[in-house]
């Protein structure tokens, strides 16, 4: 016999959902849209951009540190539509604003009415992460719509028990793990979740095991990738974990208020307190065991803040619907108010998005909040800089001479706009970009890019000059600035040797 109070012992009311304020809603989700298309070739490409335009030409089954799903899609839109940064970037603004209507639907499952949808809907579109991510085109982006239409379809499968659902989670969930491995754990803590307080009819259900079969073959070839590669993926996440961003474990916390909205971050905190307290959303308790679980690990793992970022539209859902029901909690009155989305949607764009001239960014706040936004300014000036160095070289060594920089973002840029400077193909070792291949040997020299001073590469080279210094022109203090260009000379073995001593995860 279920225990009073628990998702097995509650039921659903058996009607159909509230209506959906679709004006309202698409308004919202229309108005985060437009504002990251106007101001999506403002500055530059990032770094994982331009990174994934040239694995999109290197494809394969799995990268050290990516499934193969979006060097795919990269590479299928530039095929499709061309290579300017506005139709890179397209997808991103659209799936931001497809997640605003996700976001609404997530409240209106938990039996949510206007108010609530438009609560849950209007903290989606001001939310902080929401438009750094949906400003370029790289995994946060996809991971954030895909998540979370991951646990809008679990919601919706303990409210309807439509079997259906199980299947589409699956063909979700197919997708989710080839866009991000750490899909798993969310699926993993959606399970956890209901087995713990239901409901837990689920794993009776045929379609279950159908749409589990659908996402675990998704997943077999990325696996196989990283099987037949020594499982670099686990060696990128003990680096992730080393660097310690978003201030740590200390910091896992109160990151996540800032990265959904100081002000407005109560609403989902609410949300996770009211998913154990309220007896209507007693059936949806799984969500609030889910978040739990996954900030355990997360904090064990040192993992990032916004690895949870998938459920905080169930959590603003669940938050906006007891709002809806019973009021706002004392003091929190006027955080609910079109002042404090206002407030909040003004703020988040002037920390997150690109709205400064160039000139002023770096005596903006956005740079340390967002340090994104710094990794988008200066490539051309990185590329112009790297060409004028391999000019200066007599004619017979720039005719065999080789470019290796020390992150992907700096090959990448080359890579976009090495070929007009008429600079050759760059190499890195970071990251995938090791296994698109090594340099010939010209036995010519080599224009090196990176922090290691002299010392550190005669490991490598007899005689290393420094020949140029990355500047971009703004002093803005971002990951190339002040990186100096060495010429490399007298190599003192082969390529076959070198490279694997150059290979580097980050």
């Amino acid at each position: 016999m279920p225990a009073p109070g628990t998702a097995e012992s509650a039921t659903v009311e058996d009607h159909s959902p509230p209506s959906i304020p679709w004006r309202p809603v698409l308004a919202l989700a229309g108005a985060l849209g437009v504002v990251l298309l106007a101001l999506s070739t403002r500055y530059g490409y990032h770094r994982d951009e331009l990174y994934f335009r040239v694995a999109g030409q290197n494809l394969d089954w799995g990268y050290p540190d990516q499934p193969p799903l979006l060097p795919l899609l990269t590479r299928a839109i530039t095929e499709l539509f061309g290579d300017a940064l506005f139709v890179q970037r397209l997808p991103a603004a659209l799936l931001s604003a497809a997640g605003v209507v996700v976001a609404a639907l997530t409240a209106r499952e938990l039996g949510g009415h206007r108010r609530a949808q438009l609560l849950t809907a209007g903290a989606y579109t001001v939310c902080p992460f929401v438009s750094a991510t949906g400003h370029a085109f790289y995994t946060a982006t996809l991971d954030l719509f895909v998540s979370t239409a991951l646990v809008w379809l679990a919601v919706r499968w303990v409210r309807t028990r439509d079997q259906r659902l199980l299947l589409g989670i699956g063909v979700v969930a197919a997708v989710a793990v080839n866009v991000k491995y750490l899909a798993v754990f969310l699926l993993a803590a959606l399970v956890a979740g209901l087995v713990i307080s239901g409901p837990r009819d689920f794993a009776r259900r045929p379609m279950l095991l159908a749409g589990a079969l659908i996402a675990g073959a998704a997943a077999v070839p990325g696996l196989l990738w990283q099987a037949r590669h020594g499982w670099p993926q686990l060696e990128m996440a003990d680096q992730i974990a080393a660097e310690g961003d978003f201030g740590g474990r200390p910091g896992f916390i109160p990151f996540q208020l800032l990265l959904t909205g100081v002000v407005l971050s109560w609403l989902w905190i609410y949300g996770l307190w009211r998913l154990f307290r309220s007896r209507e959303l007693a059936p949806y308790r799984f969500l609030g065991y889910g978040y739990l679980l996954l900030t355990a690990l997360f904090l064990v793992t040192a993992g990032k803040p916004y690895y949870l970022a998938g459920l905080w539209a169930a959590l603003w859902a669940a938050g906006a619907v007891e709002v809806e029901r019973r009021g706002a909690p004392r003091g929190a009155g006027w955080t609910i108010t079109v002042p404090a989305y206002v407030f909040t949607g003004i703020s988040t764009v002037l920390l997150t998005l690109p709205v400064y001239p160039v000139g002023m960014l770096a005596d903006t706040p956005q740079p340390v909040i967002n340090a994104d936004t710094a990794e988008t300014v200066g490539w051309p000036r990185f590329a112009a800089e790297v060409a004028r160095v391999h000019r200066a070289l007599p004619a017979a060594e720039r005719a065999r001479a080789t470019i290796v920089t020390s992150n992907y973002g700096e090959a990448g840029a080359l890579d976009r706009y090495g070929p007009e400077l008429g600079l050759p193909r760059a190499y890195s070792g970071h990251n995938g970009y090791w296994y698109f291949g090594r340099p010939a040997d010209t036995g010519g020299p080599t224009i090196f890019i990176g922090p290691e001073g002299d010392a550190g590469l005669r490991r490598f080279w007899t005689d290393v000059t420094a020949a140029g210094r990355i500047d971009n022109g703004v002093d803005l203090d971002n990951e190339e600035q002040g990186k100096s260009v060495w010429v490399c000379r007298g190599q003192r073995m082969p390529w076959t040797a070198l490279w694997p001593q150059l290979r580097h995860l980050s």
